[in-house]
């Protein structure tokens, strides 16, 4: 099986706190019956839309790739390790917390036994938008828990305002919320585990409120921790295309690359890619025939695939994300003269 570029079609979830237009990633949904909340790029059940696995999902393609698809490092993982999304929120999430792989792992095994790490890149933002991550100094459960019973709980939070470029990074035990106007990228741990604490008294379709997790979501939360901050980028080295690294981890690094002219790259044998449209227009050069891109596509990029090129008909923004060796690319920005006061703000251990 040659290695080619794959593109992976979404699937939307309608959501609660969703938006009734996801223009302009996606302007053929808009006035929508219900509204939408989030576009799921490589779930294991969106269909690759391309390429020799067509008509399979991603979960059914991750099992029948070669190995030297995945990549060196993914060559045995048996389960698709990267969940990438669009958040499209008109209202507030609800607040809420995820578990780490310790406690996923022994408590939650019928969910997957995985825990949450994750970041968010804002694509857009309309003035005002703000989210609430972590909680301000001296919030212990005590406090915590005064605070929810007399329903004050955003009180606790660090409020971030949130604009385009923005990028946070959530560790696992991190208490947050999401406000409304704002489009987000964000790039996970694959799992979809979530306590619930506040959902502002909502109710479904059916007039009931959607389930709360308070015990395990208080025995996940990390009191005490220093709230985080917006994440500091570091801009990579390059001659036509200007590389960002917005945030690292061992779950996932990504980049935003902005370019206006023909970008050379090449995959490496050690990991696939997932590359995200935000903006523009264009073609993916290969060793076959070229591939059109436009916004809101993910494409899958194989760790055999070589080089390749992206030539853009307009000017093009996209996430690059992946599974990193993550002491190999620390040591590389350490070798790029990246300060490590810097590099302590964007690569998380």
């Amino acid at each position: 099986m040659r290695p080619e570029p794959i593109r992976i079609e979404p699937i939307f979830s309608p959501r609660l706190w969703g938006s009734r237009s996801l223009a302009p990633l996606y302007p053929e949904k808009s006035n929508l019956a219900e509204p939408l909340g989030e576009a799921w790029l490589t779930g294991v059940d969106c269909k690759i839309a391309s390429g020799p696995l067509a008509g399979k999902s991603l979960g059914e393609a991750w099992s029948a790739m070669p190995p030297d698809w995945r990549g060196t490092l993914l060559a045995f993982c048996k389960e698709f390790p990267i969940l990438v999304k669009f958040i499209f929120p008109q209202d507030k999430l609800s607040i809420q917390v995820h578990p780490d792989d310790v406690y996923a792992a022994a408590h939650e095994q019928a969910a997957g036994g995985k825990g949450k790490t994750e970041m968010w890149h804002a694509v857009s933002s309309e003035p005002g938008a703000s989210l609430l991550l972590g909680l301000k100094p001296g919030t212990d459960k005590k406090r915590f828990l005064a605070a929810m019973k007399e329903n004050r709980l955003e009180d606790v939070f660090q409020s971030h305002p949130v604009n385009a470029g923005d990028t946070f990074f959530i560790a696992a035990g991190t208490p947050h919320t999401i406000g409304p106007h704002v489009i987000l990228c964000e790039v996970q741990e694959y799992s979809d585990l979530t306590y619930r604490v506040y959902d502002y008294g909502r109710v479904d379709g059916r007039g009931k409120p959607r389930e709360l997790h308070i015990e395990k979501a208080l025995e996940v939360m990390k009191f005490g921790v220093a709230a985080p901050s917006k994440v500091t980028p570091v801009q990579l080295p390059s001659d036509c295309v200007r590389k960002t690294l917005l945030v690292a981890c061992s779950y996932f690094a990504a980049e935003r690359w902005e370019f206006r002219a023909t970008v050379q790259a090449e995959s490496s044998n050690e990991n696939f890619e997932i590359w995200v449209i935000l903006d523009g227009t264009g073609h993916i050069h290969w060793q076959g025939a070229p591939l059109a891109y436009q916004r809101g596509q993910c494409w899958f990029i194989p760790a055999s695939l070589g080089k390749f090129s992206l030539q853009p008909e307009q000017s093009t923004s996209v996430i690059r994300t992946y599974v990193p060796d993550l002491p190999r690319l620390w040591a590389e920005l350490r070798q790029a003269a990246v300060p490590e006061t810097q590099l302590a703000q964007t690569v998380f251990a």
